[in-house]
């Protein structure tokens, strides 16, 4: 992610000496996927409401490690070639069809938090993990990103809106990129809370 970071900064060195008149801010999100677009939905919606672009930025900033990411896997072989379990964790977890419940921390580490047994269970730790920790759930939009598996995300949102009583949710496919590391049927889950 560091040199997408780079990447940005020279282009904003660049594009600074075509438009001097125009200012342009870099906010490092320390987020993948829909995080980050959950932080953008959240510049407009800053924006919309009114703040600058230096109170928006702030605020980004202050919020950013508030930003949770929490995801489960359906297919434990993903995780395996990627270095993130091994093989015989992946081989015992994939027949006892144990599910890990992962996060992102502070620094950017993937951490597997719990397992679950069970798709259904997994699914709804990371609602349990939501209702736990969101902050201000009638006006937040809740990200839900899924690998080919659309059914278990509106499950998942099913579950949110009957115990948080969230303002929203809004699902979208995960990517390509991220998808060849955590495999088909992943479900990722983004919203605002009182911890990364």
């Amino acid at each position: 992610m560091s040199g997408t970071l780079q990447s940005s900064l020279v282009a904003k060195s660049e594009l600074e000496d075509l438009y001097p008149n125009n200012k342009i801010v870099i906010i490092d999100s320390l987020a993948a996927s829909a995080g980050q677009g959950l932080l953008v939905y959240q510049a407009l919606l800053n924006q919309k409401n009114g703040m600058t672009i230096d109170e928006n930025a702030t605020w980004l900033n202050n919020n950013i490690l508030k930003l949770a990411h929490w995801f489960t896997v359906d297919d434990l072989q993903f995780l395996k070639r990627g270095g993130r379990v091994s093989g015989a964790v992946a081989l015992v977890g994939t027949a006892l069809k144990i599910k890990p419940v992962l996060h992102v921390d502070n620094d950017g580490h993937l951490v597997n938090v719990s397992k679950a047994h069970g798709r259904k269970a997994s699914l709804t730790a990371l609602a349990d993990r939501l209702a736990t920790t969101i902050t201000d759930p009638t006006n937040q939009i809740i990200f839900i990103s899924h690998g080919d598996a659309l059914e278990d995300a509106q499950f998942l949102a099913n579950k949110i809106f009957e115990s948080s009583h969230v303002k929203d949710v809004m699902i979208s496919d995960i990517g390509p990129v991220i998808g060849s590391h955590s495999g088909p049927g992943t479900i990722a889950l983004f919203f605002f809370a009182t911890e990364r």
